[in-house]
């Protein structure tokens, strides 16, 4: 199907890129990104005339910045889908959600979820924004014998625009720009194997977001990728182009949804452009690093002692350090006398100590959280733990939105692209007992028990799905409140052996799978006898 009459030109496209980089610099988004990424790798004094003078850094932004990310994040994340109509009992409802939460954790493992939602949050708090894009990998080897896989990227916030700057919500937006920089040779490549009539005049161009020289190698090309809905089709379009070239004209996603998440550190009023944590705190970073450059350099002119003697009597006197002072007579108690060092006042260390613990403290990285103090039993651990993770919780949750939106973006796409494929079931679901019995040797089960069987994907478009996240523990004393917890349940009989293998941590029981399926077995075994 094709586009309808107004679809986007390489020239129309341009100049909503120009619109994007006129935004951003309104905004001094680049800028503030380049500033904060060198204040989180510690070039905190870039820029800046030292003319030998010290120049230290004492980093403690990386320190409460990783902290925070990783008190917000977990390793621990699994994407659970249940259909809206989920109370009416329905196979076929039962089914379908099985299949798409097995479809979920398949992804989440190939794709790396929990390493890429570490990077998204760290992009969040140092750069204001994070941003995932998801395509289709048609060459990426798929279950028998098929092609095509989903895969997910991290994106630069400087390098994605929406076609709405006041509205941070993705669906919404009339278009989203997502720009790239690719090596010049294998985009013609590229541009050839599409069928670009103009392949050979792609050239290399500048960045004009590259504020810094080193970085822009001169070989690179930059591509716009325009994704808007089109009404007449109601699904996603998308249209390439480098200046002036059309790289790929507009073709139809066949998805709903823009493969597109999104999120603001702290939400800017009007702006899809959010704030950056670090932005507000690197103020008292500067703070800090200059009191000990002022507290180094009176250390190196004043701390040592120096002599002064009378020139006029010892015509040389250099013995280092302080280096000795000459005067022409004068009284220095006989022929030379010793200079006490100046004292630096003790209030400086105290405002350095002062001004990191209430930065960290205020962002809920208390001396408990940060490890450098030791509670006396689990309940107070468990107890400040929580209370360093409220100021917090609103991002959380936040990211937890964000990772749903991912999930519903999966769904469209295996809606969308998958068809036909063999799925994994437990025949015990699909089998009476009695039958399941009797032909279990027939079936053509795996090692695991399951049974592959096809499945059309196609058929998820008719089922709505409700999508909740479910997040472990991302701290070491909440796991282990969690195990005792199930260990006194078990204990006091409130819950089964299967019920507590269902909960407990993979790593607490070697091959926790199979020893549930033993048990269950066992259980059935012994309720037919």
């Amino acid at each position: 199907m094709k586009a309808r009459s107004s679809a986007p030109t390489a020239e129309s496209v341009w100049r909503e890129y120009g619109k994007m980089l006129d935004y951003n610099a309104a905004i001094r988004l680049d800028d503030t990104v380049r500033v904060n990424e060198n204040f989180f790798v510690g070039r905190q004094w870039e820029g800046v005339e030292s003319n030998g003078l010290p120049t230290p850094v004492f980093n403690f932004l990386k320190r409460v910045t990783l902290f925070t990310v990783a008190s917000i994040t977990s390793e621990r994340i699994k994407l659970r889908a249940t259909p809206v109509d989920a109370a009416s009992g329905s196979g076929r409802l039962i089914r379908a959600a099985d299949v798409v939460n097995a479809e979920f954790d398949a992804l989440f493992e190939h794709n790396s979820i929990p390493s890429l939602v570490q990077e998204f949050m760290r992009n969040a708090a140092v750069d204001g924004d994070a941003a995932t894009y998801t395509y289709w990998d048609g060459d990426a080897p798929a279950p028998g014998g098929r092609r095509g896989a989903i895969r997910t990227e991290i994106l630069a916030n400087t390098r994605v625009g929406f076609g709405n700057t006041a509205d941070r919500r993705v669906q919404s937006q009339p278009y989203i720009l997502i720009k790239k920089r690719e090596l010049t040779e294998k985009l013609r490549e590229r541009a050839k194997a599409l069928g670009c009539r103009e392949w050979e005049d792609i050239r290399p161009d500048t960045d004009e977001q590259y504020a810094d020289p080193y970085k822009e190698t001169g070989d690179k090309t930059t591509v716009i990728l325009r994704l808007w809905k089109e009404g007449s089709t109601g699904t996603v379009w998308a249209f390439e182009c480098c200046r002036g070239i059309v790289i790929r004209p507009a073709w139809d996603l066949g998805l709903r949804l823009y493969p597109v998440t999104w999120l603001c550190w702290d939400y800017v009023q009007d702006s899809y452009h959010g704030q950056a944590m670090l932005t507000g705190l690197i103020p008292n970073q500067i703070y800090i690093n200059k009191l000990f450059a002022m507290t180094m350099i009176s250390l190196m002119t004043t701390a040592y002692p120096k002599v002064v003697y009378d020139r006029t009597r010892v015509p040389k006197w250099d013995n280092g350090i302080g280096r000795a002072i000459g005067v022409n007579g004068g009284d220095v108690s006989g022929v030379a006398r010793i200079l006490d060092p100046a004292q630096v006042s003790p209030q400086i260390a105290q405002f350095i100590e002062l001004t990191q613990e209430m930065t960290q403290s205020n962002l809920g990285a208390t001396d408990v959280a940060l490890g450098d103090a030791r509670p006396d039993n689990t309940s107070a651990i468990i107890a400040l733990q929580r209370a360093a993770a409220t100021p917090n919780e609103l991002t959380r949750q936040n990211l937890y939105r964000s990772i749903e939106e991912l999930g519903e973006i999966y769904l469209d796409f295996m809606a969308g692209y998958y068809g036909v494929r063999a799925v994994q079931i437990d025949p015990a679901q699909e089998v009476p007992g009695e039958v399941l019995a009797f032909a279990a040797s027939a079936l053509p089960m795996n090692a695991e028990g399951l049974m592959a069987v096809p499945y059309d994907f196609a058929g998820l478009r008719d089922i709505p799905m409700l999508l909740k996240l479910e997040a472990g523990a991302s701290a070491y004393w909440s796991e282990i409140a969690s195990a005792q917890t199930l260990d006194n349940l078990l204990a006091a009989g409130h819950i089964g052996i299967v019920e507590y293998l269902e909960r407990i941590p993979d790593e607490y029981v070697t091959d926790r799978e199979g020893l549930i399926k033993a048990v269950k077995a066992r259980e059935g075994a012994a309720g037919r006898a």
